[in-house]
């Protein structure tokens, strides 16, 4: 069986595009629903401190790749970017509705520091497993419409943006991996790279728990029922934590590489459906 690799036909493009300037979205912006609000919300706050650290782990592995890792690399920071910029805004929202989201930015804070101090290949494991986290999301939704059905124009499109974007550049950190381990026996690079994810799903779980808690307690949301309507909506109805699960797992398998399922048709779905939103807006500014 042929080893899975990044496709040659491969283009990464930074799409540099706005979202909600001057619109004024509605506090539960996702079906008038606080918990699906607070889910969506509660990932938005992580990102731009996120993504920072994504763009400096690869980065400082970039000398010494191929001509085409470092032109993919390059790309990869452009469109963290841009993601940075656009989160940025979007949690403007979240705080003009009355959020506080300082609690969550400490979680934020505390999950990054978890690698100070630390080799800067360790830097990267994390990345790489995180990465694997937000294709894992984006692939879903868009492939599942249910997910953003009935949010509010602006929102949709940006996270359908940043999934597309998300999935087109889905190889870059863990190819870097590749050239930054080449030298490592498999079974090392095979066992750190498990043992970081179990580290980052960890956390990653507790922390967007905790965030998503914190969002609804703001909205006098709390208790047993509510946890279990929390509950409900990740791995219940439209249940993104249990849909996930196989592909998750698949991190741990013999051979894994990202592209080894070839999605590129859902980028182009997600771009057909925020351009319709967007551009009517970019035609008469």
């Amino acid at each position: 069986m042929a080893k899975a690799t990044t496709p040659h036909d491969l283009v990464i493009t930074a799409r540099d595009r706005r979202f909600g300037r001057g619109a004024r979205m509605g506090r539960w912006w996702l079906n008038d629903d606080p918990i699906a609000t607070a889910f969506y919300n509660a990932l938005s706050v992580t990102f731009p401190k996120g993504e920072g650290f994504f763009v400096d782990s690869v980065r400082r592995f970039r000398e010494g790749t191929s001509p085409r890792l470092t032109r993919e690399i390059n790309a990869f920071i452009k469109q963290e970017v841009l993601h940075t910029r656009e989160h940025v805004a979007f949690n403007r929202h979240v705080t003009d509705q009355g959020y506080d989201v300082t609690r969550l930015d400490r979680d934020v804070d505390a999950a990054l520091a978890l690698t100070k101090g630390r080799p800067p290949i360790a830097s990267l494991a994390a990345t790489t497993a995180l990465e694997h986290f937000t294709v894992m999301l984006a692939h879903e939704l868009i492939a599942n419409p249910r997910h953003l059905a009935g949010g509010e124009e602006q929102a949709r499109a940006l996270w359908l943006w940043h999934a597309a974007e998300e999935i087109e550049h889905k190889g870059v950190a863990y190819d870097t991996w590749l050239h930054a381990t080449r030298d490592w026996p498999r079974f090392r690079r095979w066992w750190v790279k498990s043992f970081v994810m179990l580290m980052t799903t960890k956390h990653f779980f507790v922390g967007r728990t905790r965030g998503m808690l914190e969002l609804l307690r703001q909205d006098g949301l709390t208790g047993p029922r509510v946890w279990a309507r929390l509950a409900w909506y990740a791995f219940g109805n439209p249940g993104m934590a249990r849909k996930v699960a196989g592909v998750w797992a698949a991190y741990f398998l013999p051979g894994f590489h990202p592209w080894k399922h070839d999605d590129r048709e859902l980028i182009r779905l997600a771009e057909s459906d925020y351009e319709a939103a967007v551009m009517p807006k970019a035609v008469t500014a």
